[in-house]
C-alpha cells in the first residue's frame, strides 16, 4: 500500500505580504476620501450653507477627488511599466548577446541566497533553458506577473478605493437634519476610519488597536485642523 498516496495535501498557505500592495493602496484611497471630503463637508456646513450647496460640494468632491486619484496612479504606475518595459528590453538584448555572462549572474544570485557553486549553476541553467527571461525577469530585476505594472487597473483600484470613502461623509450630510450636518459627518468620518482601521488590520496580519486609535485620532483632528 502506498502511504505518499494517503497523505493529505496541505492547505496553501495565504501570507499577509501578499496583500500588502493593494491593501495599502485601498486603505489609503479610502482614508484620503473619508478625510477630505468630511473636511470640505463640514467647512462649508460652519459657513450655513443650505444642504443642497453642501450635498453639491460634497458630491464634487468625490467626483473630482476619484479622478484626481486615479490620474496620479495612472501616471505613477505607467511610469513604472514603463520602466519595467525597458529594463525587460535591455535584459533580453544581454540574453542574445551574452549567454554566458548571464549564466554567470543569475547563477551568482543564487549562490547569495546560500546554494553551493555547482547547485547555483546548475539552478540557472535549468531555469534559463525554461525560461531565460522570466527567471531573470523574477530574480535579477523583482519583476513577476503577480507583481508587474498595471495601470489601467491601478487607476481604477484607486478610484474605488477613494469613493468608497468618500461616499460616507456625503449619505452622512444627506440623511442628517441640517442643524447637525457637521456632528453627523464628523461622526459617521470616525466610525468609517476605525472600521477601515479594523478591517485594514485583519487584513494585513497587524495589531488591531494602533491601526484603530491612528484612524480615529486622525480623522478627529483633521475637519478641525
Amino acid at each position: 500500500m502506498n502511504m505518499a498516496n494517503n497523505t493529505p495535501a496541505r492547505p496553501k498557505e495565504i501570507h499577509a505580504t501578499s496583500r500588502l500592495g493593494w491593501l495599502r493602496a485601498a486603505v489609503l484611497g479610502a482614508n484620503d476620501g473619508i478625510l477630505s471630503t468630511s473636511s470640505l463637508i463640514i467647512g462649508v456646513a460652519s459657513a450655513n450653507a443650505t444642504q443642497a450647496s453642501i450635498l453639491l460640494a460634497g458630491i464634487s468632491s468625490l467626483v473630482a477627488g476619484a479622478m484626481s486619484m486615479a490620474a496620479g496612479e495612472y501616471v505613477s504606475v505607467s511610469s513604472q511599466a514603463d520602466s519595467e518595459k525597458a529594463d525587460l528590453a535591455r535584459e533580453k538584448k544581454e540574453l542574445g548577446s551574452s549567454w554566458d555572462a548571464e549564466v554567470s549572474e543569475l547563477a551568482g544570485i543564487y549562490r547569495q541566497r546560500g546554494l553551493d557553486d555547482i547547485l547555483a549553476r546548475k539552478v540557472a541553467l535549468q531555469l534559463m533553458k525554461h525560461d531565460a527571461l522570466g527567471a531573470h525577469a523574477r530574480d535579477e530585476l523583482g519583476i513577476s506577473e503577480a507583481t508587474a505594472a498595471r495601470p489601467v487597473q491601478a487607476a481604477f483600484a484607486s478610484a474605488g478605493a477613494f469613493s468608497s470613502g468618500a461616499i460616507l461623509p456625503v449619505l452622512a450630510a444627506l440623511l442628517s437634519p441640517a442643524g447637525v450636518v457637521s456632528w453627523a459627518v464628523s461622526a459617521v468620518s470616525l466610525i468609517g476610519l476605525a472600521v477601515l482601521g479594523f478591517v485594514g488590520a485583519r487584513a494585513g496580519g497587524g495589531a488591531l488597536h494602533g491601526v484603530r486609535r491612528y484612524g480615529s485620532s486622525s480623522g478627529a483632528l483633521w475637519p478641525w485642523r
